[in-house]
């Protein structure tokens, strides 16, 4: 597996403004293997970058000797593909589309999606659960023709987005496609807020896994206050990495920390090295 760190995770991360080239050499510098790029609207890659731009990045990825393999984007947040609003979802559709194209020209081979927004603590979104699942397969459909013809993974996160409550259910949304470029990246830390157990997810999820998000969180807090410092939580982490190489992943596992503190970097890359021992 690859030991790899979320770009959000940086100084300057969420706010999208971390230069490139610093946030390759301030991950290499602790430890980590991999980086993940993360796209916004506007910023140091966005949605808005172009392909020289794109190639650049890709030449200073190449030069720093580190791994990036996935693009992660937040879009949902702020423009759900399952919306109310027809002018909302296709702004999401444009934007994933982009991000999709531009992962394809730094030459990542995987885009987290989160599909759409029944009720979530991180958004104003409050749409019927059997809508949402209409329009994230509506979503998915659309998203999956750009995912061919750039030859990047679309893949669902598992987040509080309100949907997906069960891996059975998540499975069988993943399988009605048939696509092969059609994946989960599944967050190890966030099903916790479900009260359910993360290797069991993995086991039945199985090789519709395509990447791996890992935070800690504390089931005794329950909200958003409850993501803490990996192996400061109830993650069950020898079992989690267990089923994860049971299944046969070998692929990125990316922490994804927030919010950044001088010494988060050097935290997250100790406390993997010792999750990556069991």
């Amino acid at each position: 597996m690859i030991k790899t760190i979320s770009y959000w995770s940086l100084e300057h991360g969420l706010a999208g403004t971390h230069p490139i080239e610093d946030a390759l050499a301030e991950a290499k510098a602790a430890g980590f293997t991999g980086l993940e790029l993360c796209i916004a609207e506007d910023g140091a890659f966005s949605a808005s970058t172009s392909e020289a731009e794109c190639r650049e990045i890709r030449r200073k990825i190449d030069d720093s000797g580190m791994i990036v393999e996935t693009v992660a984007a937040g879009f949902t947040w702020g423009y759900s593909p399952t919306s109310d609003d027809k002018a909302t979802r296709e702004k999401s559709i444009s934007l994933y589309a982009a991000t999709l194209e531009r992962a394809a020209w730094v030459e990542a081979k995987a885009v987290l999606f989160v599909p759409g927004v029944v009720k979530s603590p991180i958004s104003e979104e409050n749409v019927r659960y059997d809508v949402v699942y209409e329009r994230a397969g509506a979503a998915v459909g659309r998203l999956l023709e750009t995912a061919e013809k750039t030859g990047v993974n679309l893949c669902v996160e598992n987040v509080w987005n309100g949907l997906f409550y069960s891996p059975l259910e998540f499975a069988s949304f993943i399988d009605g496609f048939g696509h092969d470029r059609l994946g989960i990246y599944f967050d190890v830390g966030n099903v916790l807020g479900l009260h359910q157990h993360p290797p069991y997810w993995i086991a039945l999820l199985g090789e519709r896994i395509r990447r791996i998000h890992i935070k800690d969180f504390k089931q005794s807090v329950g909200t958003l206050d409850g993501f803490c410092d990996l192996m400061a939580g109830d993650v069950p982490w020898a079992e989690t990495m267990a089923a994860l190489r049971g299944i046969g992943y070998d692929k990125t596992v990316v922490a994804e920390m927030m919010p950044w503190d001088p010494s988060l970097l050097a935290r997250t890359s100790a406390a993997m090295d010792t999750i990556f021992a069991m």
